[in-house]
């Protein structure tokens, strides 16, 4: 019988386990649990003959692969899959999966809360300013940034998007603005909402001299991976420029630094964007799916590595 995994250092809530159980033992495969454990060993042990494993941010690495002799799919629940070894992933033979648009909504809300948070002043009882009429501009249009879009509009303001990879048509179908590169909308805009993931081409990509083309009063927005900020050289900027904020849901190595800059920089303890039940729910029951639909169907629709 086939042999379902959920390892989840950070458990989903419980109707998300119910919902994902559903989809597993209706496809006649057997479930298995792994929550809250705090040893890599414990990880090793659970994967020994299971077939398929679903994950949150846990680490899948070649240490796993090599443990788990009779794995074939590994999904991610969410939209990131950084954590996962690719490389390690496709020389065992495994297929990798993520879940894209399960939790787009849940991180374009979390933007907004973390921006209105911004442009009052984080609530310090002091003269704040509106997002209506002002310019957003969206890095990379996904699942996410299309949400992003759609929100900004309800508050009114003029939307701008980049993204290598989709058409400025696409874009321009949206209802959103097209720029030709990524400087034009760090140039244009006064908030820069990053949606990117973080790869050998964005990893410190967000630095001193992209960010400082940024309008004065301008606010950075990182709800997409820590590793695609340069913190050393915002920090040199932010120190250089007393106008500029930032704000994010992913806490920086360097936290400690950014807090100096009392009144313009903001964190949450954790990363938050999935963090909603609704988007905890949708992602683990698509992840659970994805995993029958492969494992009876041989869909490798939403597969990551080759």
């Amino acid at each position: 019988m086939t042999k379902v995994l959920i390892a989840t250092e950070k458990p989903f809530n419980g109707v998300a386990v119910n919902g994902i159980k559903k989809a597993i033992e209706g496809a006649g495969f057997e479930m298995a649990l792994l929550e809250k454990y705090t040893e890599k060993a414990q990880l090793l042990k659970a994967v020994a003959d299971v077939d398929a494993i679903i994950i949150r941010s846990d680490k899948i690495d070649a240490e796993v692969f090599d443990a788990a002799k009779n794995l074939k799919i590994v999904v991610r629940a969410g939209a990131g899959y950084d954590n996962v070894d690719l490389a390690a992933a496709t020389a065992h033979k495994v297929v990798v999966m993520n879940t894209p648009g399960q939790n787009s909504n849940a991180v374009a809300e979390l933007v907004f809360g973390l921006l209105v948070y911004a442009v009052r002043n984080f609530y310090n009882g002091k003269s704040g300013s509106e997002l209506m009429g002002k310019k957003l501009g969206i890095l990379a249009f996904g699942n996410v940034g299309r949400n992003v879009a759609r929100v900004a509009k309800g508050f009114g303001m003029e939307v701008y998007a980049y993204d290598a990879f989709c058409p400025k048509a696409s874009i321009e179908a949206a209802g959103v603005h097209a720029v030709d590169n990524q400087n034009e909308l760090f140039k244009n805009c006064d908030i820069v909402t990053l949606h990117i993931p973080a790869t050998a081409e964005t990893k410190q990509s967000i630095n001193y001299a992209m960010v400082n083309q940024m309008k004065k009063n301008a606010i950075l927005i990182n709800t997409a991976r820590k590793e695609v900020i340069n913190e050393a050289e915002l920090i040199k900027l932010m120190k250089e420029r007393e106008d500029l904020k930032y704000i994010t849901d992913i806490m920086p190595e360097a936290d400690a630094e950014f807090k100096a800059f009392e009144g313009r920089y903001f964190s949450t303890p954790k990363k938050m964007g999935a963090q909603t039940v609704e988007a905890n729910i949708n992602a683990g029951i698509a992840a659970a799916n994805q995993i029958v639909d492969f494992i009876k169907n041989g869909v490798t629709k939403f597969q990551v590595n080759k």
